[in-house]
């Protein structure tokens, strides 16, 4: 069978067509299966073709045409068990030339298949459960096609239906328990967007059954589907216009990006196939989500992944619409204070939502680098992600505590919960009202020494928390995030624009700019038209940052370019990220002193001066400090990355992230020194990361010599209070002979520094 989609949709249609007639018919289910076996196998000319169905948490063989008829009933697989199992359990299709190969194959000696080499299964789903398997063999070892597994796919959506109408579903597979007889519980999820909120569980997006998935008029389908789309854009665009943050800003390239999805010609032509095919419009939506669903679970790359989650959240819209189920929660209207819980949003079904009423948002998916992560910061609204069981632990309307500081939600917290929560949020608000007090004050330690105390941003909005938050400067402006939320390459113009802003916001206080740190684990789809960004294996440590911004320096010239020309009568700061060597700083260096000259060719009006300084995270610069220090005005010390690659340790590696201490002698033997080789070259150094935003790593690191540190804007309150209770000449007298001699635990030891001399430590 050739891999065309014309015959893709004749092979689904001819199979939908018969199909129809059977489940029509009056016959039995058992028969019904029976005829449907035999339809596939003969329409795929397959030798085998096996349904089976999830009957009280096993995998029974239903019916099949190929295999023995004794086997019908009597085999049975767990989940997870064999290549039907493992179908079943991942939801996820499989397609081998040769199924003995496979790792999870399992032989059942009853069905005598041991004359069949080729194998392809696809899940049949319902309510986004796999509530059986179906699946076709082949005596010969071959891959089956494209084209016969797209319409497997199609059936499965078919079958799905039939099963349920002859009451073949095991519905504790596919119905949630009932969460009130749990009590109160404790779920645990990834912090997207910091935050503490009370309100009670709303659930984004009743699910829309589809009642008929077989087609009677396939033009009366088509007709519905164009209808639904024209209404889709009509929306998105209003949201567009109507973004309260008004047109400027990340938030509106996200929700750009978001509504080229919905123009996106492939994923409605998929659709109209689906059609072709003889499903109905809602069918052939669902048929289209459920292929976007498998190919996410196969996708490493977390934008990709994002990209993803809005074609998903556009295809739950046009499927309300087609349905003429509209009746989202935002639709209906917040009537209490809430915490949506979805399984996943797109930017522009956040904006839909009463901000007065909706406190945070519960998912169980999302990432921080997706696009409705970056809208919800700007909102101002906590985010926890990746947070299990949500629909099996959480009902509609229950009370809902969400923490997103600790990275949990409390669901129908007892007493002592809502009084712990509230006792917390309380202390939060009157430490913040401190904090805010401190704004104006010095970061000043007792013996008199002034600490730089800036703070790390990415995004416009950012630079407005300067004012609230009191910071000396940014000490880091991720420029990459205005890449990372685009869907193409942004503009010079466009790149220039933001970063006059952000100068502009801060007026007299200084900004060091990084330059785009993208590639490895921030990988671009736009970047890799010519096919040659391979995937990596180990992307923190492959081809990104100043090695991929060289390489492409047309990329950097651009970005060189609109710096220089935003930075026109200020003193610009810029910084190289990931510099392993002192000839990738002299490159870079070039590249803007280049660009410098040809804009002041022009007439153009320049920086006053610009500095330029390097991130220290590669421990290989370290030994070339003599070598590069008298070229650079300054040094940051990136100790997230640098912690990794010191300890050859994955920071996002689960069983890694908590196993290797910051306070580590390797590492604060490792920054001393930097230090030391800074001060005597009288080059500035400091420290922008994670660990500089803890109270007590921060102490640690004034303790080596570090004067300047860049923190999030939410660390800036805690540290500044730190730095105002801390003597740092005597920590650094104590810090010296630990050093030479550390203890077993050297945060340990730093703790009781800390209380004996009553620094306050958060």
């Amino acid at each position: 069978m050739s891999s065309t989609p014309t015959l893709a949709v004749s092979a689904a249609r001819e199979i939908l067509t018969r199909l129809h007639d059977v489940m029509a018919s009056r016959s039995a289910a058992q028969v019904k299966l029976n005829q449907v076996v035999q339809i596939i196998g003969e329409t795929l000319d397959s030798e085998v073709c096996s349904i089976y169905l999830l009957r009280d948490g096993v995998l029974e063989l239903f019916a099949t045409r190929g295999l023995k008829q004794e086997a019908v009933h009597v085999t049975k697989l767990a989940l997870g068990e064999g290549l039907v199992g493992t179908i079943a359990e991942h939801v996820e299709t499989l397609n081998l030339d040769e199924a003995t190969s496979h790792p999870d194959f399992a032989y059942k000696p009853e069905t005598g298949e041991e004359l069949y080499h080729s194998f392809a299964g696809v899940p049949i789903v319902r309510r986004q459960r796999a509530v059986g398997v179906l699946c076709v063999q082949h005596e010969a070892s071959r891959r089956y096609d494209d084209v016969e597994i797209e319409a497997l796919q199609t059936v499965a959506m078919v079958l799905a239906e039939l099963i349920a109408g002859a009451g073949l579903i095991d519905e504790s597979a596919t119905a949630s328990r009932d969460p009130r007889e749990t009590g109160a519980v404790r779920l645990t999820g990834l912090k997207l967007v910091e935050g503490m909120a009370r309100g009670v569980a709303v659930f984004h997006q009743p699910r829309v059954n589809i009642e008929h998935t077989v087609a009677e008029d396939i033009e009366a389908e088509r007709h519905r589907v164009y209808s639904a789309f024209a209404k889709m854009r009509e929306q998105i665009e209003r949201m567009t216009r109507e973004a309260e943050f008004g047109t400027a800003g990340e938030h509106h390239d996200v929700l750009e990006t978001y509504k080229m999805f919905a123009y996106d010609e492939g994923w409605s032509r998929r659709i109209n196939e689906a059609i072709s095919s003889g499903l109905t419009a809602e069918a052939a939506i669902e048929r289209v989500q459920q292929r976007t669903r498998m190919r996410m679970r196969e996708i490493d790359d977390p934008l990709l992944q994002d990209r993803m989650h809005d074609l998903e959240d556009l295809s739950n819209r046009l499927l309300r619409i087609v349905s003429g189920q509209l009746s989202t929660a935002a639709q209906l209207g917040l009537r209490h204070d809430s915490i949506l819980i979805a399984r996943n949003l797109g930017p522009a079904e956040l904006l839909e939502y009463d901000r007065r009423r909706l406190k945070g948002v519960v998912l169980e998916e999302g990432s921080l680098t997706a696009h409705v992560t970056i809208v919800a910061r700007a909102m101002g609204i906590p985010v926890l992600g990746r947070v299990r069981d949500v629909r099996r632990t959480i009902a509609e309307g229950d009370l809902l505590l969400l923490d997103g500081v600790q990275g949990a939600v409390f669901v129908r917290p007892t007493t002592a919960m809502e009084e712990a929560f509230d006792a917390k949020l309380l202390i939060g608000q009157k430490r913040r009202a401190q904090f805010a007090a401190m704004r104006d004050q010095p970061p000043v330690t007792k013996n008199g020494e002034r600490i730089t105390l800036m703070m790390n941003a990415g995004l416009r909005d950012d630079v407005s928390t300067l004012d609230v938050t009191g910071a000396d400067g940014i000490g880091l402006f991720r420029t990459e995030f205005q890449f990372l939320v685009s869907a193409t390459l942004p503009q010079r113009e466009r790149q220039q624009r933001l970063y006059r802003d952000v100068m502009d916001a801060a007026g007299d206080r200084p900004v060091i700019f990084r330059t785009v740190d993208i590639g490895g684990d921030k990988a671009l789809p736009y970047m890799n038209q010519d096919g040659d960004i391979a995937t990596e294996e180990n992307p923190a440590m492959g081809w990104r940052a100043i090695r991929l911004a060289l390489e492409r320096d047309a990329l950097m010239k651009a970005q060189a370019r609109a710096l220089i020309e935003a930075g026109a009568g200020r003193v610009l700061q810029v910084m190289f990220p990931m510099v392993s060597e002192p000839w990738e700083f002299d490159e870079a260096r070039e590249l803007f002193e280049a660009q410098r000259k040809w804009i002041a060719e022009r007439g153009r009006m320049l920086p006053l001066a610009i500095r330029y300084g390097c991130m220290l995270e590669v421990p290989a610069l370290a030994e070339s400090l003599d070598i590069l220090l008298p070229k650079l005005d300054f040094l940051s010390i990136g100790t997230n990355d640098l912690t990794q690659f010191l300890f050859a340790a994955d920071r996002a590696h689960p069983k890694l992230a908590e196993r290797y201490d910051w306070l580590s002698p390797a590492i604060l033997r490792f920054i001393s020194r930097v230090v030391r080789e800074t001060k005597a070259a009288d080059v500035p150094v400091g420290v922008c990361g994670e660990m500089g935003g803890r109270t007590l790593e921060a102490m640690a690191l004034i303790g080596l010599g570090i004067d300047r540190l860049s923190i999030t804007p939410a660390a800036i309150g805690p540290v500044k209070a730190m730095i105002r209770t801390l003597d740092a000449a005597a920590l650094r007298t104590a810090m010296a002979d630990w050093l030479i001699k550390p203890p077993a635990s050297m945060r340990a030891v730093l703790e009781q520094w800390s209380e004996a001399n009553q620094v306050a430590i958060a």
